[in-house]
This record gives structure tokens, sequence and C-alpha cells, in this order.
């Protein structure tokens, strides 16, 4: 089983900056691309942002300047840097890896959310 464990989601006001972080935990042997979406009230869940796990990053036009993900291998960890913050920003942002367990197995795994609220 694998687990992830989001944080930094918070209350903040326009123009402000946070940054959201992901671990995952458990049986991995590796993990391959890791994202975050977000997901505002009455709507679907939309890519944020990605990297693969070499590096490689894609955003959603709507952050392009403004968010830069990365992640550290060696923690299991993602990261998603947010400045320039706007009202329409404000979301639950979910984290999601495609993870290889030990077993052999490529699974894609969800953490629980992370509420990010921007104030005007």
């Amino acid at each position: 089983q694998v687990q992830l464990v989001e944080s930094g989601g918070d209350l903040v006001q326009a123009g402000g900056s946070l940054r959201l972080s992901c671990a995952a935990s458990g049986s991995i042997r590796s993990i391959n691309d890791m994202g975050w979406y977000l997901q505002a009230p009455g709507k679907q869940r939309e890519l944020v942002a990605s990297v693969t796990s070499g590096g490689s990053p894609n955003y959603a036009d709507s952050v392009k300047g403004r968010f830069t993900i990365s992640r550290d291998n060696a923690k299991n960890t993602v990261y998603l840097q947010m400045h320039s913050l706007k009202p329409e920003d404000t979301a639950v942002y979910y984290c999601n890896t495609w993870v290889v367990t030990m077993s052999g197995y490529n699974i894609n795994y969800w953490g629980q959310g992370t509420q990010v609220t921007v104030s005007s």
C-alpha cells in the first residue's frame, strides 16, 4: 500500500504565495509522473501541473509563469510553489502519482486534498 500526505494549503490574500508538498510512502519501487490537480466547488477536477521522473514539467495555461512544480526523488516528494495567487485559484488541490510498487504494479494514487483559499 502507498500513502500520499499533502500539506501547505492555507488562506492567503490575492497576490500572495503558498507552497504545497506531497510525500509518498509505503511499498514503492519507483515513482513515475507526479502532479497536482485542483477541484473548485461544482467543477471537475483539472490538471494544474505535472512533472516526469526526469524532472520535465507541464503546466496548465492558467498557471504558467506563476506556479512551479518540482520533485525530490530521494524523498518521494512533489512540491507546488504558487506565486501571484488569484481568487480563482481557490480550490482543493490534490496530489496524484503513478507508483511502481514493490510487487511490480504501476498504480495511480491520489492524496486526500488540501484546501487553498485566496481572498480578494
